[in-house]
């Protein structure tokens, strides 16, 4: 008997390009190009522990494609990563950016270390013998390659690269751009942190707003109402559900490894963390059904089901059991190509990873153009809004013979500050987007689904850009 063996990541992301290259007319040499990875370092370094004992550590760096320069993408730490993954990734960061038109190459970090056994010292050492190793590289720096944050890291841990990084680079004006998802007191961007959950609601609304597309599937216009599924809840999913409710849509369920808890009436984010954090598990949540098995959730009754934990949760199995009728990807890769097609048949609204979740890389670029700048957003123009729209508002007092309210004028003038500046230009993105990738569909009918359209529009913005360099004729 002979066992079916599960595709990797890597060998995943390059059946997507494979679908959508094959329905261009690039030249062979340049579609092999896009596709393979330019760069990989690996390496491996020692790191003492507490207690006295050194442990050689592994880790890597990939540089995707070098079509724009800086390469960007984030560090994860896991147990369980390895080169592929890497590489993967990586190449999901090239295709991510040019979806959304952030004018970076992909690339990936990671280290082979559980982050949940470590102590914060270890981690520390780790994260700056890393560091280390990348600057004598020349894997890291402003113009070169920004790293991020990823599964396993934060805003803690891009706090330690760009101290180590400036402390090897005394006196580099733009140091603080070399690495993004920063805390504010260190460079960071208010919005940053929640940019990716944030990014995946934006692209469900504006998946949500297309009138022809819902009804055909049997569903009202706007996320308001919508039963919706999250599968994680760390950053990504804390803050996918928390933006979906405040929409007015229910989250009927969350699944993580330990089980999943399901309430028709709705579960509250916050509420949730907290009997995690106390009990140690999200089951025996007050009101709520407690599913043993985790991916067992994955086949609730629901309208939205956004996996964002791991890739490969959505696979060719269990795909024909999936009853959500738009799966929005919050993770990278959460769905197999198999799995793709059992969706692309029944009519499943897949929202693909590559334009989703890109909320993080898109609000990483405005924090790297600060860093650049070094000026917060909004101080420089803010107040001188403000005092245009209060001008604006006597204009019309006059013209009117009619007084606004005191409300009325706090309501009116509200010029924006940093945070609302980013979330703005967020929902652009992700709007622009969306709407380039429908209609890349519409006059492509051949690709069949927005993820095919969407590798679509990365592989042509990425071949122009390499036309544009005089590389391939």
């Amino acid at each position: 008997m002979t066992v079916a063996t599960r595709n990797t990541l890597e060998e995943n992301v390059n059946v997507y390009f494979d679908r959508a290259a094959g329905l261009t007319t690039h030249p062979a040499g340049l579609l092999e190009q896009i596709r393979a990875c330019n760069t990989v370092c690996s390496f491996q370094f020692p790191v003492r522990h507490p207690d006295g004992r050194i442990e050689v550590v592994r880790a890597w760096r990939a540089e995707h494609s070098h079509h724009r320069l800086p390469t960007k993408g984030g560090i994860r730490y896991s147990a369980d990563v390895d080169e592929s993954e890497v590489k993967a990734l990586a190449a999901l960061m090239t295709y991510k950016c040019a979806v959304v038109d952030v004018p970076f190459g992909g690339a990936k970090g990671a280290v082979q270390v559980d982050p949940h056994t470590c102590s914060p010292e270890y981690l520390e050492h780790v994260t700056r013998r890393y560091v280390h190793e990348l600057v004598k590289k020349n894997f890291i720096g402003p113009g070169i390659d920004v790293p991020a944050p990823d599964a396993g890291t934060g805003e803690r841990e891009m706090a330690w690269v760009v101290d180590t990084y400036m402390a090897l680079n005394p006196g580099q004006l733009e140091a603080m751009a070399c690495v993004t998802g920063k805390p504010v007191s260190q460079g960071g961007i208010r919005g940053r942190k929640e940019a990716t959950g944030r990014g995946l609601v934006y692209a469900l609304a504006e998946a949500c707003s297309q009138a022809e597309d819902m009804h055909a599937r049997g569903l009202s216009v706007g996320v308001d109402g919508k039963r919706v599924v999250v599968q994680g809840i760390g950053n990504v999913g804390y803050h996918a559900a928390k933006f979906c409710r405040e929409r007015g849509a229910r989250v009927v369920a969350f699944a993580v490894p330990e089980g999943a808890i399901w309430d028709p009436q709705g579960l509250d984010e916050d509420a949730v963390v907290e009997h995690r954090r106390r009990t140690g598990s999200v089951l025996g949540f007050p009101g709520a059904t407690s599913i043993l098995r985790s991916a067992d959730a994955l086949e609730l009754d629901c309208d939205v089901l956004v996996p964002a934990a791991l890739e490969n949760q959505l696979t060719g199995d269990n795909a024909p059991r999936i009853k959500a009728t738009i799966v929005l990807e919050g993770a990278n890769g959460p769905t197999t190509p198999d799995a793709d097609e059992v969706f692309r048949t029944k009519g499943t609204l897949v929202i693909p990873d590559i334009y989703a979740n890109a909320g993080g890389v898109v609000v990483s670029y405005f924090e790297w153009l600060k860093n650049l700048s070094h000026v917060r957003f909004g101080r420089l123009a803010r107040r001188h809004q403000a005092a245009s729209e209060r001008r604006l508002l006597t204009a019309v007092e006059q013209a009117t013979g009619k007084p606004f309210t005191a409300a009325d004028r706090v309501t009116f003038v509200q010029a924006p500050d940093e945070l609302g500046i980013v979330t703005s230009g967020l929902e652009e993105t992700m709007a622009t987007a969306y709407q380039e990738i429908r209609e890349t569909l519409r006059q492509q009918p051949a690709a069949q689904d927005l993820r095919t359209a969407a590798f679509l529009n990365a592989i042509n913005k990425v071949a122009r850009a390499y036309l544009e360099l005089g590389i391939f004729p």
